[in-house]
Parts: structure tokens; C-alpha cells; sequence
């Protein structure tokens, strides 16, 4: 298995550590895996297989975000403006921390059951 000391999963998807290196190398773009780590070389693209998943679960994250929003539309009723420029950049920001949740995941799974087939 894995040596990961100290390194929480949440620690590892906001930082994008390597699982093998634990540099700051798993995303090249805000919820893109990265190819290959630049630090140790490890082929991050042949673990990566969350894919599939990751549409059903940003529509998912979708609709809980819209009941939310129809929650504080039918309690609060803030102007349409303010709903706009709140829930735009909370959308997005939620949308790319769940991502990069699940996509680490996914890939130190598969990154221990790789490691753990090979000794």
C-alpha cells in the first residue's frame, strides 16, 4: 500500500498532491488531472477513471444547489441581481471543489490497489 503519513484526502484534493510524491502536481487545471507528475514521473492519466461519473455528479451538485436556491428564493426573497452574483461564483466554486474531491479519490484508490497488485 501507500505511504501517505500525515496527508488527509481533503488536504490532498485542495493541494492536487501526488499520491506517490505528494507534490503539488495532481491538477494541471482547477479539476483537470494532470497527465504525468512533474515530480516523480507517475502516469496520473492511466489511474484517472472518474470520467464517467464526474457529469452525473455535477448535475447532482446541481440540484442540490437549486433547492437550496429555491429554498432562499421562497424564504428570503432577495433581488434577482444579488441571487445572480451569489450564486454564480458559488455554483462554480462548489462544482470544482467537488470535483477535485472525487477525482482525488478515485485516483489514490485506484493509485493503493495499483501499488498493492504490485507487491
Amino acid at each position: 500500500m501507500s505511504e501517505l503519513p500525515d496527508r488527509s484526502i481533503l488536504k490532498s484534493a485542495w493541494s492536487g498532491l501526488c499520491p506517490r510524491c505528494g507534490a503539488k502536481t495532481l491538477f494541471e487545471a482547477p479539476a483537470r488531472v494532470a497527465i504525468e507528475c512533474s515530480q516523480c514521473q507517475l502516469d496520473l492519466g492511466a489511474l484517472e477513471r472518474g470520467g464517467r461519473f464526474a457529469g452525473m455528479l455535477t448535475a447532482l451538485v446541481a440540484v442540490m444547489l437549486i433547492l437550496v436556491a429555491y429554498a432562499v428564493e421562497a424564504t428570503l426573497r432577495p433581488p434577482l441581481w444579488l441571487q445572480a452574483a451569489f450564486w454564480a461564483p458559488v455554483t462554480v466554486g462548489v462544482v470544482i471543489a467537488t470535483l477535485r474531491l472525487f477525482k482525488t479519490v478515485l485516483l489514490y484508490a485506484a493509485y493503493d490497489r495499483r501499488e498493492g497488485a504490485s507487491e
